[in-house]
């Protein structure tokens, strides 16, 4: 039998119960995406890079898949981009990525907080797909959600720049949020979450021996527009763009080169510039 949205669009990895989990509560997981040995080989080139060159920083962990060729292939997975149609349609841009990697025994924290905060999209039609490169446990500071926050307007903000917070501005919800109601996204290796950009989430430091290391893409429909920047970029993942709102992106013809090093830099600056607009700063801290 075929499997069909509530629009009547057939489903491609999704089930209907998913999707309907997902519109009403804002989030969906786990998701099976990568096998064992897929997900093993890809933690590996990540560690065999940090051996050689040093831990990602700063920019580095951001628009990643802009410098390494086998991140270039992960934002362009069938089981991830299925999973992600099935959400938010055909036409997909992943707009951004970021790593969110806390070593073992880290201070590092995600404060609450939604997405669409400062990326200056609109509609608010963005998916992440959070895709887990090694357990992600209570134990080791998994993502926590706010079930239906997603159904919010944009709520308020403040600006921290802490030193442990993972975040770009260290930005926090200005309001008081009833961490009663959240839950715990746990995954294995090689399974995602998914969640929309307004779902309130945020996670914990790990105070356990292993590293939590996950890897953010966010989609975007190929009519969502960049209403904060005069100029932004994406990638073409599936489908056609119609409505050009963002720059193409130039895909890395090897791991770290300076090439690529080049244009990640042009374009993580823009990227830096609707990010951290109002701030007096051009960059994260």
């Amino acid at each position: 039998m075929e499997r069909t949205t509530p629009g009547e669009r057939p489903l491609k990895r999704l089930t209907p119960e998913a999707v309907a989990f997902y519109q009403a509560h804002g989030y969906y997981a786990p998701v099976p995406a990568l096998p064992a040995a897929e997900v093993a080989e890809l933690r590996r080139k990540l560690e065999a890079h940090e051996t050689a060159h040093g831990h990602l920083r700063g920019p580095l962990r951001h628009k990643t898949h802009l410098l390494f060729t086998w991140l270039d292939g992960l934002i362009r997975h069938p089981a991830i981009l299925d999973a992600v149609e099935d959400l938010i349609g055909p036409n997909i841009l992943a707009w951004g990525t970021s790593f969110f990697i806390k070593e073992a025994r880290d201070p590092s924290y995600v404060s609450w907080h939604q997405d669409s905060t400062y990326w200056g999209l609109e509609p608010a039609e963005i998916v992440t797909a959070w895709v887990a490169l090694s357990e992600s446990t209570a134990e080791n500071g998994a993502m926590r959600v706010i079930p239906d926050s997603h159904l919010l307007e944009q709520v308020p903000h403040r600006d921290t720049f802490a030193a442990g917070n993972l975040l770009s501005r260290g930005q926090e919800i200005a309001v008081e949020v009833e961490e009663a109601r959240a839950h715990m996204l746990e995954l294995r290796p090689g399974e995602m979450s998914l969640h929309h950009v307004r779902l309130i989430h945020g996670s914990d430091p790990n105070p356990s021996d292993s590293r939590r290391i996950g890897f953010a893409i966010r989609y975007l429909p190929t009519h969502v527009r960049q209403v904060a920047g005069t100029h932004d970029s994406a990638t073409l993942v599936r489908g056609v763009d119609a409505f050009h709102h963002f720059a193409p992106e130039q895909r890395p013809e090897a791991d770290f080169s300076p090439a690529a090093l080049a244009f990640h830099t042009q374009i993580t600056g823009a990227h830096q510039e609707i990010l951290m607009r109002g701030t007096g700063r051009t960059a994260a801290a």
